[in-house]
């Protein structure tokens, strides 16, 4: 199940920028826009599963029929041709979506007698997944072609069949969830923490510099091999494969983050976290593949320390300091402000600033310009933190 789920998502989400850019002849605005879609499912999203799937239905069914219904219309997305009816299609399409990547959880989680022991090694199918079909649209050079889609509808589709077999999830809550209830009412306690408030200030914000990754890595890797390789087939390239060695460091990391944590405490991690993403953006602008590719393939490898020491830190960092009551709903506080509104502002402005920077018949992008905006954004994020944060605390890893 999770290495299907994620095998869904991988197929499409890191190559969505170029394949609109190349294929549909996308504006950065309206690529922008298809990820900000994403980010709005995931408010969405748990509103949904608190509301239906906690309540009415048993989550093996209903991760099946969303992802039945996402197979469908992952196939008529491979067919459109018009970037504006793209958006709203994918709209539809994460509406779908987003709410499986809880569902996947929860329904992992709750055949589990030790969740802290067990799930670490189903989730990590997950990442395993992710460079899997990564590589498979590297290799078969479709990054830039509406093959991702149909990889990604025909694997929404045998989840969806496989979800029905899945050891039975029936539902736990009763009566009706409150707006408060759901957004984490309760978690709302941590803001008198200081830290904590500049911890979940600076977490909304390092989402602006990760959606430029997530949106231009892919486009501004591909044009640097083009410019320096002149008349070479860009599937040749192989960018999806080179950047699956950013999934594989996610996984080292996540290995050594415990050993971390415990040394150097959490402000220390964070702040080691976000001078990675100062340092990947800066190699991600000035590399180059003919004279210094090392650049190129440092800001792909610095992908496990950016994400695991600042976003896997700050899930562990609000476990502790939320403590047994209000545990859940501080981790869907911190998730809806992240990857919902955080990812959500940062979508739109990584479109806006490629924008801003392409011009010329055909259109050149400066990506040296693009990337140094994500740069300087994170090094405002750090050097707000390193002056107020004040938490340097060591206990929450095992």
């Amino acid at each position: 199940m999770m290495f299907l789920q994620f095998f869904v998502w991988g197929s499409w989400y890191g190559q969505l920028g170029k394949y609109m850019t190349d294929g549909l002849h996308a504006t950065g605005e309206q690529v922008g826009n298809a990820y900000a879609a994403f980010s709005v499912a995931m408010i969405v999203a748990p509103f949904f599963v608190g509301m239906l799937a906690d309540r009415f239905f048993a989550a093996q069914k209903v991760l099946a029929a969303l992802n039945l219904l996402g197979a469908v219309i992952l196939y008529y997305l491979s067919s459109i041709t018009d970037a504006d009816l793209f958006f709203w299609v994918m709209m539809l399409y994460c509406l779908t979506f987003a709410p499986t990547i809880a569902l996947t959880s929860s329904i992992a989680l709750r055949q589990m007698s030790d969740p802290g022991k067990e799930f670490p090694p189903i989730r990590v199918f997950g990442t395993i997944a992710w460079i899997a079909v990564v590589n498979v649209v590297g290799f078969m050079g479709v990054g830039d072609k509406n093959t991702i889609f149909i990889i990604s509808a025909v694997t929404a589709g045998i989840l969806g069949v496989i979800a029905f077999t899945l050891p039975d999830t029936p539902p736990t809550a009763t009566g009706s969830a409150s707006f408060a209830q759901i957004v984490g009412k309760d978690a709302f306690v941590l803001f008198k923490d200081k830290s904590f408030s500049i911890f979940f200030l600076s977490s909304i914000l390092v989402c602006i510099p990760l959606s430029f990754y997530y949106t231009w890595a892919n486009s501004s890797l591909t044009d640097a091999y083009k410019i320096a390789f002149p008349g070479v087939d860009p599937a040749g390239f192989n960018i999806e494969n080179k950047m699956s060695l950013g999934q594989a460091s996610e996984v080292i990391f996540m290995l050594l983050l415990p050993l971390a944590y415990r040394r150097l405490g959490v402000k220390n991690i964070l702040i080691i976290g976000l001078i990675a993403w100062i340092i990947r953006f800066l190699c991600f602008g000035f590399g180059d593949p003919l004279t210094s590719a090392w650049m190129l393939y440092v800001a792909i490898l610095l992908h496990g320390v950016c994400f695991d020491f600042f976003f896997v830190t700050g899930y562990i960092y609000t476990d502790y300091k939320a403590g047994e009551k209000i545990k859940s709903q501080a981790q869907g506080l911190i998730t809806l402000a992240t990857y919902g509104v955080g990812m959500l502002i940062g979508s739109i402005i990584a479109g806006k600033v490629k924008d801003m920077y392409t011009s010329g018949d055909p259109a050149i992008t400066s990506w040296v310009d693009v990337w140094l905006v994500p740069a300087g954004i994170a090094g405002v994020v750090l050097a707000l933190f390193i002056v107020m944060f004040r938490d340097n605390a060591k206990e929450g890893v095992n």
